[in-house]
């Protein structure tokens, strides 16, 4: 997106009662964000969810202060990814309430071949501690571009974000305000170290304090960009429940550690595992099996060129891509393919039909 169009997606998304929805509405209809300031109020008043509150606050829209953004994010070399861009992150392609915009500081590639995200209780126990040290530790042997994502808060994120850095992976910081300030501010030192070996990534500009309901605004964009979240201690209400939740929403691999029925900081893991809501793991073994990471092929068959006369061309694509007969991921093959996961998902179930691909645990696949 070009720097006058971002001015004014910034515009339109700091309207009051426009959201990422109502915004991806009116850009769709009037063909960019530059058009919705240049339509006339009669016109933006014909679409359908748009009223006369909406459409005065669009006409008073603070120009002045999505120039000052601009600015900042220029003076700060902030990346930005918005919806239209080919760098925007695949994996929230398909979350239909993915933010239209995100503001980034870092230097690593949001579309890792695989990612997953510790979440979990402020007040972590010493074990729970030890649980995201010993996960991330043992993780890090097999998969050294393994991104290890959380929410920079106090308690398991941030242990988790320790943890990814003690071991050379590298760790995004979803965080719940604009790149003007770290919260909490005990933390600034591990951020500070996170720019440059992962980053931290807002769909908030500067200026944006860090409220409550931000943060679990922040929570789907957690969810939306792991393979695998995993809750490592929750108590029965939490956070870490409600990016669990969009984790399912969103068809992503939900796991939880479990623990003694007496402890109050187990609570809310023991639950998701109880409403089939979560998978129990004990360890990094336990999630490799389960995402299906360590599959290979039992054979170096090569599906014969003949059996894909019938197929499409994104039939084909598929196969192609599966011939190395590793099993992939979802959405690497999402990645890979250049098609967003809602419309692989049929390919892949037609294939199947097929008898030329099979599904596995963990969201990945593999040729037959």
């Amino acid at each position: 997106m070009n720097r006058q169009e971002l001015f004014y997606l910034i515009a339109l998304l700091q309207i009051k009662g426009v959201g990422n929805i109502t915004a991806r509405n009116l850009i769709a209809i009037t063909g960019s964000c530059e058009a919705i300031f240049r339509e006339k109020p009669s016109n933006l008043l014909r679409i359908q969810g748009i009223g006369i509150n909406t459409v005065q606050e669009i006409l008073k829209a603070n120009m002045e202060k999505a120039a000052k953004e601009i600015e900042f994010i220029e003076k700060n070399n902030i990346a930005t990814f918005t919806y239209s861009d080919e760098n925007y992150p695949s994996r929230l392609n398909d979350c239909v309430d993915a933010p239209l915009l995100l503001y980034y500081k870092g230097n690593t590639d949001l579309n890792a071949v695989k990612t997953i995200s510790l979440v979990g209780t402020r007040n972590a126990t010493e074990y729970g501690k030890e649980l995201s040290e010993r996960l991330i530790a043992d993780l890090s042997e097999k998969y050294p571009e393994l991104l290890v994502i959380s929410g920079l808060a106090y308690g398991i994120d941030i242990a988790a974000h320790k943890a990814a850095l003690k071991h050379n992976l590298p760790t995004i910081g979803i965080i719940a305000h604009g790149l003007d300030r770290i919260y909490p501010a005990t933390h600034r030192k591990t951020a500070v170290e996170m720019v440059s070996h992962g980053g931290l990534l807002t769909e908030y500009p500067s200026g944006t304090n860090p409220d409550r309901q931000n943060f679990v605004m922040r929570n789907r964009i957690i969810a939306g960009l792991s393979d695998a979240v995993i809750v490592v201690e929750s108590a029965e209400k939490g956070g870490a429940l409600i990016t669990a939740e969009v984790a399912n929403s969103y068809n992503r691999d939900v796991f939880a550690f479990p623990g003694r029925t007496t402890d109050v900081s187990s609570r809310g893991c023991n639950n998701l595992i109880l409403q089939n809501k979560a998978s129990l793991i004990q360890s990094a073994e336990d999630l490799i099996n389960l995402m299906g990471w360590d599959k290979v092929s039992s054979t170096n068959k090569v599906v014969q060129q003949q059996l894909f006369l019938d197929l499409t061309e994104e039939e084909q694509l598929i196969t192609n891509l599966l011939k190395e007969n590793t099993p992939k991921q979802i959405n690497l093959l999402s990645i890979e393919s250049n098609l967003p996961v809602y419309r692989l998902s049929p390919i892949l179930l037609e294939l199947e039909f097929k008898g030329l691909v099979k599904c596995m645990p963990g969201g990945t696949y593999s040729l037959r």
